[in-house]
């Protein structure tokens, strides 16, 4: 009786089986890659630069007791910078066919270039100068609002809900 059990515990599995649970893991990986987008997952790894590089800003001009900037895509300037870099598909600016957030006035830079101010001087006090940025993959967008108290308010357009929504 042990023996028999034994056999049946080492008796692994069949071609057949082998053969249909690589199907079913090959299916489930096509329908995945298929649904992947890629554009907005660089386009969410631009918003956690910014957001993280801003935190770093302030922790680092309260430690320090002096300003820090933080320079956004390819600003440059003097002084130290935190510089954050995008991705391929991310660029500057609001596409047409995207309407601006609700109650936001129309800006005068940002919508067309993407940033209103490159670099951004955080202080020690946790102020900064208030400011607008638009990122886009082509697809989606992103607006950034950044209050003159340090506050960011990040707002995400979604074209299958075609409307912005809070991050």
């Amino acid at each position: 009786m042990t023996a028999l059990k034994r056999r049946m515990n080492q008796r692994g599995t069949s071609l057949l089986e082998l053969t249909i649970s690589m199907a079913v893991a090959a299916i489930l990986t096509a329908s995945a890659a298929f649904g992947f987008d890629g554009g907005s997952t660089e386009l969410m790894a631009a918003q956690q630069e910014i957001v993280g590089s801003l935190h770093q800003a302030f922790a680092m001009a309260r430690a320090r007791g002096t300003n820090v900037k933080v320079a956004l895509g390819r600003a440059t300037g003097e002084g130290e910078h935190l510089a954050v870099a995008f991705g391929r598909r991310v660029k500057w600016g609001k596409p047409d066919g995207i309407p601006l957030p609700p109650d936001m006035d129309a800006p005068q830079v940002a919508a067309k270039t993407g940033e209103a101010h490159p670099i951004i001087s955080v202080t020690p006090r946790h102020t900064t100068l208030a400011s607008t940025w638009f990122l886009n993959d082509g697809r989606e967008a992103l607006c950034m609002r950044l209050s003159g108290q340090g506050h960011l308010q990040v707002l995400r357009y979604r074209r299958d809900l075609k409307k912005w929504t809070r991050l």
